[in-house]
């Protein structure tokens, strides 16, 4: 009889060893398995907040470079006497790239640092910020859709000083004729409408010729400006966004997605951390 209790007693213990040696591995199978999945959290707010600095540091340095370069097309917006008060916001616009950058900077550095040192604070700074500013991104394009007319109202008004501007000063001003000449050679156009803009200014009074941008002969008189037909810089910039309208609404999604997915990664860490 005392043979058969200690029979069982053995196979008891046995049985409870099992079992605990079972949890165990469970256990430390579902802390493995949490550990690989805050890797890979770790790796993916990497990758979302090293595109972010990048993109960051390029859109700083286009503000920096667009301020400094005295031959920028906004130089020479920024010199039309009597132009629309709307467009000293498009002249300034130089100021909003360096602020963008300068706030995405701030982000890859507060996501790749909350990332490293597992840091809540860190990371629910971020999420703040990239929502924000994802709100601020959809509000833009709620006002750019709403307020187009009052662009396009903006733009003619801008058209009809800045060919004034032409006549007055084109041929006179240097710094005025060399900002016009940089922009039609970048942007092979002729004037802001067209080669009429250059009717009656000091250039065209004293050489009898047009700009040579505005010909595709070598001799640029009005006939064979009439003959070419070189689009204005308006409508070759309309042009342009036009022909990369599907480049520009996938980068802006792109920008979207990545902005929504950097949200969602720093939120789980926060939350993995926190349950940690």
């Amino acid at each position: 009889m005392n043979a058969f209790v200690l029979l069982l007693d053995g196979r008891q213990i046995r049985k409870h060893h099992s079992t605990s040696y079972s949890d165990r591995s469970v256990q430390e199978e579902t802390v493995t398995s949490g550990m690989g999945c805050f890797g890979f959290l770790k790796i993916m707010m990497f990758a979302f907040n090293g595109i972010i600095f990048l993109a960051g540091a390029t859109i700083l340095g286009v503000g920096i470079w667009v301020k400094v370069d005295s031959n920028s097309f906004f130089s020479l917006l920024d010199k039309i006497p009597g132009a629309p008060e709307e467009l000293n916001q498009v002249v300034n616009v130089g100021y909003l790239l360096i602020a963008v950058g300068a706030v995405l900077l701030l982000l890859g550095f507060l996501g790749c640092c909350g990332a490293i040192k597992e840091s809540k604070c860190m990371l629910l700074l971020f999420f703040i910020i990239v929502l924000l500013v994802f709100i601020a991104e959809v509000a833009g394009a709620v006002v750019i859709l709403v307020f187009k007319p009052l662009a396009e109202d903006l733009i003619r008004k801008l058209g009809v000083e800045t060919a004034e501007n032409i006549r007055n000063d084109y041929g006179k001003n240097p710094d005025v004729t060399g900002l016009w000449n940089s922009t039609m050679d970048t942007l092979k156009c002729c004037g802001f409408n067209n080669y009429t803009d250059f009717t009656g200014s000091p250039f065209v009074t004293d050489t009898n010729k047009y700009p040579s941008p505005c010909c595709t002969s070598s001799s640029c008189t009005e006939t064979n400006a009439q003959i070419s037909a070189v689009p204005g810089c308006l409508d070759k910039l309309v042009s342009l966004i036009d022909e990369n309208a599907v480049v520009i609404i996938a980068v802006a999604l792109g920008i979207a997605v990545l902005e929504i997915s950097a949200m969602v990664v720093s939120m789980s860490m926060y939350c993995h951390i926190d349950s940690k």
